[in-house]
């Protein structure tokens, strides 16, 4: 989306900023609508949803309800992968060209094509803008990001924060780090930038604000920090306050489905961007959750006229939360809580997910990255960066940490890496993961 193009994203935030007010039911029959006009298009132009739709039993129609379209089996990443060319449509409305083809393996390196529309890139960069409307961000300021996904070089600089602020408003300049570039360097390069905004994956923040904390130091005009692309924990929400003085807004997006939700600026609580999706949260049982309980997310793009996500499994999972006091008709998640390979698996057969948060960690040792890869029912490896190497006697402290956390007297292994644990896939890094079948 160029310059040019600042219109339809002005015009489209008119909408927006009606629309997020509306009572539940209202938005709810506007997805129905939405809904009925994308699955009748797929049904004539995508031969896999096609499949899917006669081997359920059903037509377009049906799918306008919840109960209709909980009758759809839901669509997993290797049905996509497995798809391949059937999956894409192959027409699109004349005035949702051109399409673009990306590529995502997320964390669990299975890699997903997704065919996006003009429209479906607008509806990502209006939620990306309404974030920063609604966290109220002085545009005028500095932004630093530090991520890898994107940066061919390992540091960039730009005159202004890019779209989609910079359509539509002035702004400051930004500046981007790689994760690659390693802690040590972005301490220093966060100093000498000294940002307004810092953009940052939450794992990548949690060995920063160690780093500050241990020097003593704050980036004296950081304002808020936004955290992208990984789970973000209470404990690190709680680090940035006290070591930096910032608060967090945290943004969850997938690559297939772009931005899901974001986070209220009165109540905390994740917005669902309802205008362009419908969230579903299920038990195991495939039954919607109510409030309170964690579920698989399954969403179904709105938008996307080239490949039809209807009911895709992300394989994340969720926390339903009643109405939001702020006023706003749209859904509401009280937490993300992860993915399904992010669950310790007990020797009894329970799956629970482990709260083993590391800053506890180092009134023990000075431990500056952790992570935990669980391979066997009853043993789990604990990989660690460490300024200093650790005692026999610090080892069995912080297993009695992980052990009492995890309610179960797993074998520890302890594996140490001198710079930092390898990130996976599109720079992400998972603190917990867990390799069984």
């Amino acid at each position: 989306m160029l310059a040019g193009d600042a219109a339809p994203l002005a015009a489209l935030m008119q909408q927006l900023e009606h629309t997020q007010w509306l009572p539940a039911a209202a938005i709810a029959l506007r997805q129905q609508q939405q809904l009925l006009e994308i699955a009748v298009h797929a049904e004539i132009h995508s031969v896999q949803f096609r499949s899917r739709m006669q081997a359920a039993g059903l037509r377009p129609q049906q799918l306008s309800t919840r109960e209709g379209l909980r009758r759809l089996p839901v669509l997993r990443r290797r049905d996509v992968q497995a798809a391949g060319e059937t999956l894409f449509c192959t027409q699109i409305p004349h005035a949702h060209a051109p399409v673009a083809e990306s590529r995502t393996s997320g964390s669990s390196g299975e890699q997903v094509r997704v065919k996006r529309t003009a429209v479906s890139r607008l509806m990502w960069l209006a939620m990306t803008l309404r974030e920063h409307l609604w966290q109220r961000r002085d545009f005028r300021g500095r932004l630093a990001i530090i991520r890898d996904d994107y940066l061919q070089a390992e540091q960039v600089d730009w005159p202004t924060w890019g779209p989609p602020a910079s359509l539509l408003f002035e702004t400051g300049t930004s500046h981007a780090l790689a994760v690659r570039a390693g802690v040590a360097r972005q301490f220093d390069w966060l100093q000498s930038i000294n940002p307004d905004y810092l953009l940052v994956y939450p794992t990548n923040l949690a060995a920063l604000l160690a780093q500050f904390e241990q020097r003593g130091l704050r980036l004296p005009r950081l304002r808020q920090i936004r955290t992208i692309n990984e789970t973000l924990t209470p404990d690190v929400r709680e680090a940035a306050r006290r070591v930096l003085g910032a608060g967090i807004a945290d943004t969850y997006s997938s690559a297939e489905a772009g931005v899901i939700a974001l986070q209220c600026p009165e109540s905390g609580l994740y917005h669902v961007m309802a205008e362009t999706l419908v969230l579903e949260v299920l038990d195991e049982q495939g039954e919607a959750c109510v409030p309170g309980q964690v579920g698989r997310v399954v969403v179904t793009d709105l938008h996307n006229f080239a490949t039809p996500l209807i009911r895709y499994d992300l394989g994340d999972y969720a926390e339903m939360a009643d109405a939001c006091p702020c006023g706003r008709g749209l859904p509401a998640l009280k937490r993300i809580a992860g993915r399904r390979r992010n669950m310790v698996r007990l020797p009894d057969g329970r799956s629970l997910w482990p709260a083993i948060g590391g800053l506890r960690y180092r009134e023990i040792a000075p431990i500056r990255q952790f992570q935990f890869v669980q391979r066997e029912r009853d043993a789990i490896e604990v990989r660690l960066v460490s300024d200093a190497p650790l005692s026999a006697d610090q080892e069995r402290r912080i297993g009695d940490l992980i052990r009492e956390a995890l309610d179960f007297a797993f074998k520890l292994q302890f594996t140490y890496f001198a710079e930092q644990i390898p990130r996976g896939p599109g720079g992400k890094f998972e603190e917990f993961i867990c390799e069984l079948a």
